[in-house]
């Protein structure tokens, strides 16, 4: 196969509700859509990066820039027949994961489309044929009101709600939530903010019979994880630390964590992320997909790695209205009683060009030397 031209987007859609954790704020999104095209087939990928550097340093900016300088001229009129050879053409671009999910994704939806076969069975075969959807919160605080917002999202079926949280907005919100759903499948995330020295504090949570907590610690830690693992009795889950499965079976092997958050675009990719899935199912712990509040086709991608067999924990992949008024797919992701249908066709979605094109803040057109 040989991608003969590229286009890439600065697509701009507004939250539903302001989303605000620990460390950073969302209300307008802004993620590079990448447009693939191969032989007369069109291969689509995203790359759901914040807009500023407080997740793990990439920002909007920054995706844009590797893309279209680097990664986007690496793979441009070159031939590749498997998403390894694809990675292969870009592999001297270290670091910056989403502008690297990003084309890869385009490259999976390419092979998708030319084999006739959906992404699950190309990941290595869907094992349900629904994934279980969890919902996640952010900060407010307003109790009452924040415990409406987990009743509505009761009330709509999702499996677990996860909780954002961070020093002085901590206990106190899990006393008011547990009050109220006292068996609720509950888990809080922390975003990095604490340390150490906050250990006797955080044994307080201990008390809320909670699934698990989530990065408590430094983004790019390992070892402090597992120090502060063996100090609690609720499983500690990473997410910002593991940015390649050599690193989550390095987190394994260290007792970081109990639990894995799995994020294609953190990873790199759809084949990173399967590489740190199996690795985990082979150590026995079990793994839940994150979200990025992903426009459709980062979320459909994210769906179709969700029926793995490791991943046994509701993930973030909600419906798309509970984010957007409108996605720039069709149809959107939507869940049932908590639960979201597994795509099974090559490409589940169609991207709405008109209205990429009206949320489209910036644009490029790359094409292959001839």
């Amino acid at each position: 196969m040989r991608i003969e031209h590229i286009d890439l987007y600065v697509v701009e859609l507004r939250l539903n509700h302001t989303f605000q954790a620990s460390t950073h704020g969302a209300g307008t999104l802004r993620h590079v859509v990448v447009r693939a095209v191969a032989e007369g087939l069109v291969g689509w990928g995203e790359a759901p990066t914040p807009v500023d550097p407080y997740y793990t340093g990439e920002t909007t900016d920054t995706v844009w820039s590797v893309l279209h300088d680097f990664l986007a001229p690496a793979v441009l009129g070159r031939s590749w027949d498997t998403v390894e050879e694809f990675i292969g053409l870009y592999s001297r671009v270290k670091a910056n994961n989403f502008a690297r999910s990003g084309i890869e994704m385009a490259a999976w939806n390419l092979l998708a489309t030319a084999t006739g076969r959906s992404l699950p069975e190309l990941l290595g075969g869907a094992a349900r044929d629904t994934v279980e959807s969890g919902v996640s919160l952010g900060m407010d605080r307003d109790l009452g009101r924040l415990c409406e917002t987990v009743q509505r999202h009761v009330d709509q079926g999702y499996r677990r709600v996860k909780l954002k949280i961070g020093p002085g907005a901590d206990v106190s919100v899990l006393e008011a939530v547990r009050d109220r759903f006292p068996t609720l499948p509950l888990m809080v995330d922390a975003n990095c903010a604490y340390t150490l020295r906050d250990v006797t504090h955080l044994q307080q949570l201990d008390a809320f019979d909670l699934m698990m907590i989530e990065q408590p610690l430094a983004w790019d830690d390992l070892t402090e994880h597992a120090e502060l693992q063996r100090s609690l009795r609720t499983p500690l889950c990473l997410d910002e630390s593991l940015n390649s499965a050599k690193r989550t079976r390095r987190a394994l092997e260290l007792g970081s964590c109990r639990v894995v958050n799995i994020k294609p675009a953190r990873l790199g990719g759809l084949l990173e992320a399967k590489l740190a899935h199996d690795a985990c199912v082979a150590a026995g712990v079990p793994v839940w997909c994150g979200g990025m509040h992903d426009f459709g086709i980062s979320r459909a991608a994210n769906i179709a790695l969700s029926a793995l067999p490791g991943f046994t924990l509701p993930g973030d992949n909600s419906g798309s209205d509970k984010y957007f008024d409108r996605d720039i797919v069709t149809p959107e992701t939507r869940a049932k009683d908590g639960l979201i249908a597994v795509p099974l066709q090559p490409v589940p979605y169609e991207v709405d060009m008109d209205f990429l094109a009206a949320r489209t803040r910036r644009h490029a057109r790359l094409t292959a030397n001839r």
